[in-house]
């Protein structure tokens, strides 16, 4: 499918573009260990996240949305220097983030210290889908090491293609300090068919269940065997 993403005219050169999630895997997950030691095991080695294979595709799902310039951050303040063009034609925002008034999450389980806003990162690009697709906008799954949190939205981009859909945010880490570089991914967008979802409750029969003991076998006696079909067995 085509993900198209559009920017105002001149501004394709000052802002950071999205960038397919695949190939912007985080640091964390390139330099960590491929098995450690288990204290509670006497030793043993064992696998570490780096061999798990759902998290990693989660991690590279769909398109990053990039912070558009660099964000100070000194003793609770949010700043930045960016002059960032204006289009005669368009009357947006040239501020890389915006906020949201406390009391616009009013009754929301969010934990905002008094006085403190919600941060709104602000989107420098359009996005049109296939008619039928809408898009999830949420935080960039398993990023943890981020100081906020993006809320999760789901926008029909198939109808509304010409709008611009920024991304609220909470601050989870209010001892954060120093920059955070223009580029940093700030929501993960991912294309889901919009069609009413069948749900169906049941218990294995005997086939099933056969074929729940297989996967086990499986997972057990190899540890690629996710990346392969084993309906097949052995080959």
């Amino acid at each position: 499918m085509r993900f198209i993403v559009r920017c105002l005219p001149g501004f394709s050169s000052r802002v950071p573009a999205p960038v397919p999630a695949r190939t912007a895997l985080p640091d964390w997950l390139k330099t960590m260990p491929s098995s450690v030691a288990a204290a509670a095991l006497a030793g043993a080695e064992i696998r570490t996240l780096k061999h798990c294979p759902p998290l990693i595709d989660a991690l590279g799902a769909g398109v990053l949305f990039p912070l558009a310039a660099d964000l100070t951050v000194r003793g609770g303040e949010l700043s930045w220097d960016w002059d960032a063009p204006r289009h005669p034609d368009a009357g947006h925002t040239r501020s890389p983030i915006g906020v949201h008034l406390p009391e616009q999450a009013a009754g929301a389980p969010f934990r905002l210290p008094p006085g403190q806003f919600v941060v709104k990162f602000t989107n420098f690009w359009t996005v049109e889908v296939p008619d039928g697709w809408s898009v999830l906008f949420t935080h960039p799954l398993n990023r943890e090491d981020l100081p906020f949190r993006t809320l999760s939205g789901l926008v029909d981009c198939d109808r509304w293609r010409d709008g611009m859909v920024h991304f609220p945010a909470l601050w989870t880490d209010p001892g954060f300090e120093g920059v955070l570089p223009a580029g940093t991914p700030v929501a993960q967008a991912i294309p889901v068919r919009r069609e009413t979802l069948e749900l169906v409750v049941e218990e294995l029969d005997a086939e099933r269940l056969a074929a729940h003991r297989r996967v086990e076998e499986a997972l057990a006696g190899d540890p690629g065997v996710y990346r392969k079909d084993y309906r097949r067995g052995p080959t």
